[in-house]
This record gives structure tokens, C-alpha cells and sequence, in this order.
């Protein structure tokens, strides 16, 4: 199948574009960089530089590709920064999003696949793991953006029959991720520990994510080909603290991290895991790596990176 990527050149969206790839797939990505890296992109992927936010240009490159399907990773994924700036995530990431649907629909696209979010979309849930029949209470500017996006998918499957699905992502960590922005706490620890630096912890390190690693995740949009309608979590199911992710990062470098505790920021959940019953049910998915395992490969790719 031809597969256009959109954020290909990103940390999850260089994953999933390889993970095609290697299932002999054609693969075209769409990045602006302004978060991508062209190291990222795969050697045997098409690339063109270009906005999702520009409309000419999506329509352009899809018209000229003529994907099969759309796989939908590019994004402002910052939630802090969606916080202090709505206007802007909505711009990038509701907008955006549009342009491509649009131009989906205008170019007979078959199917759409959707990054959506499971740790942003359900705010503070009663219960923990929440599963997707969990009302969506999303407390920033970001999940309410991926949420709105979902409900524009279900009208846009069913008013012009556009297949689609959305894969509800925890917290996505490994290789690639970028150490530099605010999202990606593990990236960003692996970076300030190779440099000496204090490990800034907002709060009290008690707050807990579901952390996935992105392997898993590319899998996940691999298997999400064979499927043509719905909303699924993808995540483990467990609840890791930051102060754990500290123990964990020490074990696996060896290094003592100087942590400095901050006020927390506002927008971010306390506490959230990921229910994945129905991932295993509908695309025969589940996590494979551990915590453990993850956060070891993070940190010599890390290391690794840095020697270079």
C-alpha cells in the first residue's frame, strides 16, 4: 500500500514510517521540521517538507501521491505549551487536521489512522486503567484538540465514508524522542543526566503516566491497517510514578541524578493508566517491552548519541 505519513520525521511518526517500511509498504512524509529531524526520516521513505496547516500544500502532496491511506502523526504535542497557547494547538492540531480530512475526502483516500491521546483525553478518571468506555474529561487545550479531532472522524465516516481509526497513546518514550522540548520526561532526563544537569521534577514525583514504549507503538499502527472503524488505548496498563522513572533511570545508567523538585504546572493530570483489553481484542495487540527494558535501550541510544 502507498501510506502518507504526516510527521515522519518526528519521534513516534519516524517509528511508524519505518515499521511500514519494513512491511514492504511506500511510504511518503510529510514534516514541516520544526520538530522533525531529516536523520529521522527512513532511508527508503519519499519526503517532502511541507505544513499540514497550509491546505494547498496537503492538498498538493496528496493529490500527487495518491496514498491509500493517511496516517496522521504530525502535531503540537506540547500540553503545557497548548495551555498557554490554545489558539495555536487548536491551529495545528484541530485546523490541521481538517486540511487533511478534507483533502481525504476530496481525493478519495480510503482510510485514516489518527495519534490520538489516552493520557490527555480522559482528565482525572474515577477509575484506573481507564478503557475507552471512560467519559472524556480532557483538562487541556491539547486533549480536547485530539478529542475533537476523534469526533470529526466519526462524522467524517459517517456523512463520506471515510475509514478510520484513532489509537489512543499513553506516554510514548524511546529512541529518537526529543530531549530539548517539554514533553517526554525520559528523553529529557537521559539528556540531563549525560549533561550534569539537575533532573526538574513539577510536583512532588508522586504524579503517574502509563509509559509505552514506541516499538510497541509502531506495531500498534501496523496491525491498526487491518481494521477500519474505532477508537482504541494503546499502553500497558501500569501506573509508573515519576520518583519510579528516577529509580529506574538510575539502575539503568549507573548514575546518581541530581533531582530538583518544582511547583507543579497547570493542565497535567495526576494520575493515569491505560486499560488496552480492547487493543488486544480488535487489532490482536499488546505491549511486549517492559519498563525496564524501555528505559535501558532509551538510555544507550541516548548515550550513545551524545558520544558522537
Amino acid at each position: 500500500m502507498k501510506i502518507l505519513v504526516t510527521g515522519g520525521a518526528g519521534f513516534i511518526g519516524s517509528w511508524v514510517a519505518d515499521a511500514y517500511i519494513g512491511e514492504g509498504h511506500e511510504v511518503l512524509v510529510l514534516d514541516n521540521l520544526s520538530s522533525g529531524i531529516r536523520g529521522n526520516i527512513p532511508q527508503n521513505a519519499k519526503f517532502i517538507e511541507g505544513d499540514i496547516t497550509d491546505r494547498e500544500v496537503v492538498d498538493k502532496v496528496i493529490s500527487g501521491f495518491k496514498p491509500d491511506i493517511v496516517n496522521h502523526h504530525a502535531a503540537q504535542i506540547d500540553v503545557r505549551k497548548s495551555v498557554e497557547d490554545p489558539v495555536f494547538d487548536a491551529g495545528v492540531n484541530i485546523i490541521g487536521s481538517l486540511n487533511l480530512l478534507e483533502t481525504c475526502v476530496a481525493r478519495d483516500v480510503g482510510k485514516f489512522i489518527f495519534a490520538s491521546t489516552g493520557g490527555a483525553i480522559y482528565g482525572e478518571p474515577e477509575d484506573i486503567p481507564a478503557d475507552e468506555t471512560t467519559p472524556p474529561m480532557p483538562i487541556s487545550p491539547y486533549g480536547t484538540a485530539k478529542y475533537s479531532v476523534e469526533k470529526y472522524l466519526q462524522y467524517y465516516k459517517c456523512i463520506h465514508s471515510l475509514d478510520y481509526v484513532a489509537l489512543r497513546y499513553a506516554n510514548v518514550y524511546g529512541p529518537r524522542q526529543n530531549p530539548h522540548g517539554e514533553a517526554g520526561v525520559i528523553a529529557i532526563f537521559c539528556n540531563r543526566i549525560l549533561s550534569s544537569q539537575d533532573c526538574l521534577v513539577f510536583g512532588d514525583g508522586k504524579q503517574t503516566r502509563d509509559y509505552v514504549y514506541a516499538g510497541d507503538v509502531a506495531r500498534a499502527n501496523v496491525l491498526a491497517l487491518g481494521i477500519s472503524e474505532g477508537s482504541c488505548n494503546i499502553g500497558t496498563e501500569i501506573e509508573t510514578s515519576v520518583n519510579g522513572l528516577i529509580d529506574e533511570l538510575k539502575a539503568a545508567s549507573g548514575e546518581q541524578l541530581r533531582v530538583k523538585y518544582m511547583d507543579q504546572r497547570p493542565g497535567e493530570v495526576q494520575s493515569i493508566s491505560l486499560d488496552v483489553k480492547l487493543a488486544g481484542k480488535v487489532l490482536g495487540w499488546t505491549p511486549e517491552t517492559t519498563l525496564s527494558e524501555g528505559i535501558q535501550n532509551t538510555w544507550l541510544w541516548f548515550k550513545e548519541s551524545s558520544a558522537d
